[in-house]
């Protein structure tokens, strides 16, 4: 059977489970990963996704900050939670998914935005940014991470001036600086992954994941960054279908996340 997954950095599960009920119901991805819930494990809202046929769960969450979970219609096996760069924050969960292939891993991922200066010396959440990189490079040189894995999340970094709106401008803003854009493209390039929704959608057009909440009319100035991504390794990428971001979603409320969620289709 087909396999399709979905990220999206929801900003606060309580806030917003409504907006995810009704994009689970109008997508109907068989996996979702969620990022900064914003809750620990007991507040969040397991029984409402459980109506709504996504019966396997795993949750990471976090009193107030950050959090991640998984919202699956498939058996969630091997559920795994990894802590970076010593720090205890909820950024990470993975498990295993057979959808008739055999297990393949998921893992979603929140990976620290940095604050405002891109100077680890002087700002320790940049800093703490680059050690999260730096042990995600680590870690994926393991044997585990050649073949059926698959990453997602919010990686806060918009590697390809296609992928903000304006690449001179934001070359020393954090998500954007070249440093960032290095780091990034050094774990995709050393781990062999395939960024998933570029195999489908060329660099040649601009794509946007985020928009700020600070602009009056986000959909009119449209600026904004692909800081959301899917990987796999080359196994998976060769059974990916198709990718899109839904742009719109971010538009569906009057409070809505500053993210739009992406789904990718494998055969």
């Amino acid at each position: 059977m087909p396999l399709s997954l979905a990220t999206w950095n929801i900003n606060s599960i309580r806030m917003r489970q409504n907006l995810v009920l009704d994009f689970l119901s109008q997508e109907k991805p068989d996996v979702l990963a969620l990022q900064e819930i914003k809750c620990t494990n007991d507040q969040f809202p397991k029984e409402v996704f459980n109506k709504a046929g996504y019966t396997y769960q795993a949750i990471n969450g976090q009193k107030a900050y950050h959090g991640v979970a998984l919202l699956s219609k498939i058996p969630l096996e091997k559920v795994e939670r990894r802590q970076f760069f010593n720090i205890d924050h909820a950024r990470h969960i993975c498990a295993n998914v057979d959808y008739g292939r055999g297990a393949i891993n998921i893992h979603n991922f929140y990976i620290p935005a940095g604050g405002d200066e891109p100077d680890p010396i002087i700002n320790p959440k940049f800093a703490h940014k680059l050690g999260f990189y730096d042990e995600m490079l680590n870690w994926f040189k393991e044997s585990q991470f050649k073949n059926k894995q698959i990453i997602a999340g919010d990686f806060n970094i918009a590697p390809h001036e296609n992928d903000v709106w304006n690449h001179k401008q934001l070359l020393k803003v954090v998500s954007h600086t070249q440093q960032e854009i290095d780091l990034l493209n050094n774990l995709l390039e050393q781990g062999n992954w395939t960024d998933l929704v570029r195999q489908h959608i060329p660099t040649t057009q601009k794509l946007y994941s985020w928009w700020s909440y600070r602009a009056k009319d986000w959909n009119a100035s449209d600026k904004g960054r692909r800081l959301d991504h899917i990987w796999s390794t080359p196994d998976m990428a060769e059974l990916s279908s198709n990718a899109r971001v839904l742009r719109q979603v971010r538009g569906w409320s009057e409070k809505p996340s500053d993210h739009a969620p992406i789904i990718v289709d494998f055969d």
